[in-house]
């Protein structure tokens, strides 16, 4: 007769372990299927940013067509809008970027040579050549890495178009999809999925309307700084300080660097390091002043927890995985938490509505 104690461990173990082999599994199919879950997955959190906008139109008398037509635009409008602005800004100052890039360069090796580390050009030549053939020789690893993540032409054309569309039909026509979702559950079982899943969506239109503002404040801050120090390209630098910043902790950082090196580039190591500065400044005032008092209320998870969802999302999908980590930990979260709170069983018997927004219905026996 074995002990209690070793009992409770094993039927402990073997649910942890069937556990275990539910998410390997779940993980396998995700990346399998990653050229399909990850434009799904952009259009979820299009849908959580433009299902408000879309309700607050049809609450102003808006046909419904009209809204979701004008919702669903709105967000080509903007992407076009950004893109044009970004193309034209580097074309316009790349050719005098390059320019100044080689002459800063003769510069940097002059310095190297005159100073007491005695670097002449031949030690400065080969140093560069040891790091071009790092690069070639990771250049096939890198290929298809971006291969694997559907980074070709057609994959990223096709994932745009599976996006947009799978936003289109989120919209007309999300609460059906989400009814039939939970009736695939156990009857019993619908009620604290509904409500989970209300929850894990209220928190991701939290989630996407904070992290925009998040950016916002994070492009403006930077992308200003670089236009009153000079620093060219100071739009195309807020644009990407804007798009960096929805991967959460490290996206503002890498992008402010490439403000940083453009700065010393082109201005001199002066300019370098007040434009260091900002960055700094910017992201000590996301660190402690946005990311506790606005994302902290609006998702409600601790910045440990994001910092290990950013770093274990990289390692295991890359760029998409650092992205939808903390709105994925977020979502999950808020669902957990409201199945523990247990506020569904006050409406054992309701399950959720197909043919309204905020309707529910008893479920005929």
């Amino acid at each position: 007769m074995l002990p209690v104690g070793i009992r409770i461990a094993g039927a402990w173990s073997w649910r942890i372990l069937a556990i275990v082999g539910v998410l390997t599994v779940i993980g396998f199919l995700v990346v399998q299927l990653r050229l399909l879950v990850i434009p799904l997955l952009i259009a979820v959190v299009l849908a959580a940013l433009l299902v408000p906008f879309k309700n607050f139109l049809t609450r102003h008398r808006w046909p419904v067509w009209a809204a979701i037509t004008v919702a669903e635009l709105s967000v080509l409008v903007v992407v076009g809008a950004l893109g044009y602005l970004v193309v034209t800004q580097i074309t316009s100052g790349f050719g005098g970027l390059a320019e100044q890039t080689v002459a800063s360069f003769t510069e940097f090796r002059k310095f190297l040579a005159e100073s007491a580390l005695q670097v002449s050009g031949a030690d400065l030549d080969a140093f560069v050549q040891q790091v071009w053939a790092m690069i070639q020789e990771d250049g096939a690893a890198l290929a298809s890495g971006a291969a694997a993540f559907g980074s070709s032409v057609g994959h990223v054309f096709a994932g745009v178009l599976l996006a947009l569309f799978s936003t289109l039909f989120f919209l007309i026509d999300g609460d059906r999809i989400w009814a039939w979702i939970v009736r695939l559950f156990p009857r019993r079982a619908r009620p604290a999925t509904d409500e989970a899943g209300r929850a894990g969506w209220a928190t991701l239109q939290s989630f996407v309307k904070v992290q925009i503002l998040v950016a916002f404040i994070d492009a403006v801050g930077i992308g200003l700084g670089a236009a009153l120090l000079g620093v060219p390209l100071a739009i195309p630098i807020g644009v990407l300080v804007f798009l960096g910043s929805f991967i959460p902790v490290i996206g503002a950082v890498v992008t402010g660097a490439v403000a940083v090196f453009i700065a010393l580039v082109y201005n001199g190591w002066v300019i370098a390091l007040i434009m260091l500065g900002i960055v700094l400044l910017v992201q000590q005032l996301e660190g402690h002043v946005l990311q506790p008092l606005i994302m902290g209320s609006a998702v409600k998870v601790h910045p440990l927890a994001v910092v290990l969802a950013v770093a274990g999302g990289s390692i295991v999908a890359g760029i998409p995985g650092a992205l939808f980590a903390v709105p994925l930990v977020a979502t999950v979260n808020a669902m957990v938490m409201s199945i523990a709170g247990g506020a569904w069983r006050d409406h054992p018997d309701l399950v959720p509505s197909p043919t309204g927004p905020a309707e529910r219905r008893r479920e005929h026996r």
